[in-house]
């Protein structure tokens, strides 16, 4: 009899799912006000346009070396050099498909099946589900308000006594609450895990989206950390598919190695592209300070129509609202308000399993005048 592997018998996403249902009715012709995904409604910056048209005229696009082009390597590493100041090789960095393709070559590289391993939640789904696929085993750990809803040194050091784990994957600013952990947290969940060897796999990828506390990278307090980032957010590049990596010298190779197996190479196209990401900080800026207009409407907006109930927006463009007064199902209130109310929004449910029933996740990275539409809509909806 033929099946289904068991690995393959995931969870769903479901904030594509209700992407995927908006755009079944976009294409019946029905309005769509989209608060679901964490997509710029910016496109990529002009630079980062015409480096991909010169690389489209000029020639034939083919395959790199497995870990990137060594230029965009080199501006990755000299990247860090610049935002944070801190040092990092080009050996160091290796460039992905997107930073999924990251989190892949991660959990490969450094976990064997069976391993335990550290989420917070509530959290990105796709770190849990991708997790399971490979035969780790996930360990969620409800965060707290008094801890700014992240996770502790304290956490990791109790966790692990009470049954050993391998690995602890910690997002600032989060997804999907938009928290960010100060430094002096952050440097404390790195000592521990170096103290207990424990690998600390941090995701950056929502750094430079920034609303006041500035993101600390954690290469700052450890050279034993990995570290995942992607052009998709603050660089406006979601379909083009390429994130990067740094890493410690000794899962250099290794990543190297499956990349080669596993992908071949990141797209050529998209690696030219990106290296000229890094001189469209003007245009990239502009972009942002639409966001902070966003989040400031919506901070003012939502306490107005019943969803003022939400975890500190610190950065990245989400807020993460407690709809319990409301519902206590979030799925059926996602589902309504999309088939209702026309808005697209995605719930808790995918980010937290034991309380996400209560909340919803509304993202503010489209346009100003589709903000201000969406609340309109869901303050009509739920008057």
């Amino acid at each position: 009899m033929r099946s289904i592997s068991k690995r393959g018998t995931i969870e769903p996403f479901f904030a594509m799912d209700i992407m995927a249902k908006a755009n079944a009715l976009a294409a019946q012709g029905k309005d769509i006000v989209h608060m679901e995904i964490g997509q710029p409604g910016a496109p990529a910056p002009k630079l980062v346009r015409e480096a991909a048209e010169k690389a489209l005229v000029d020639g034939r696009i083919g395959y790199t070396d497995a870990l990137g082009i060594r230029a965009l390597r080199e501006r990755i590493a000299q990247h860090y050099d610049d935002h944070y100041g801190v040092t990092v090789s080009p050996d160091a960095v290796a460039v992905t498909t997107g930073s999924s393709a990251g989190f892949n070559l991660a959990f490969l590289s450094l976990l064997e099946v069976g391993d335990r391993v550290i989420l917070p939640s509530p959290g990105y789904p796709a770190y849990r589900n991708i997790l399971f696929s490979l035969g780790l085993e996930v360990v969620e750990v409800e965060t707290r308000a008094e801890d700014r809803w992240s996770l502790t040194a304290e956490d990791i050091r109790r966790v692990h006594a009470e049954k050993p784990v391998k690995g602890v994957l910690i997002a600032s600013p989060a997804n999907p609450s938009g928290t960010i952990m100060d430094g002096e947290a952050l440097k404390s969940v790195v000592d521990v895990c170096d103290e207990l060897g424990i690998w600390f796999i941090s995701d950056e990828i929502y750094h430079s989206l920034e609303f006041g506390m500035k993101a600390e990278t954690a290469l700052r307090y450890s050279p034993n950390v990995v570290i995942i980032n992607s052009f998709s957010k603050y660089y406006c590049m979601t379909g083009w598919r390429i994130g990067w990596m740094v890493l410690p010298e000794m899962a250099q190779r290794s990543v190297e190695c499956l990349s080669q197996s596993l992908y071949l190479c990141p797209p050529m196209l998209s690696q030219v592209a990106a290296a000229a990401a890094f001189d469209a900080h003007e245009e990239l800026d502009l972009v942002k300070a639409g966001y902070g207009r966003n989040r400031a409407y919506l901070m003012e907006a939502l306490p107005k129509i019943g969803l003022g109930d939400f975890m500190p927006v610190d950065g990245a463009f989400y807020v993460y609202s407690d709809v319990s007064k409301l519902t206590n199902d979030s799925m059926d209130f996602a589902l309504r308000s999309l088939s209702e109310a026309g808005v697209a929004i995605t719930p808790g449910a995918d980010f937290d399993r034991e309380r996400g029933h209560r909340y919803v996740r509304l993202s503010f990275a489209g346009t100003e005048e589709a903000m201000h539409e969406g609340i309109r809509r869901l303050g009509d909806w739920l008057v």
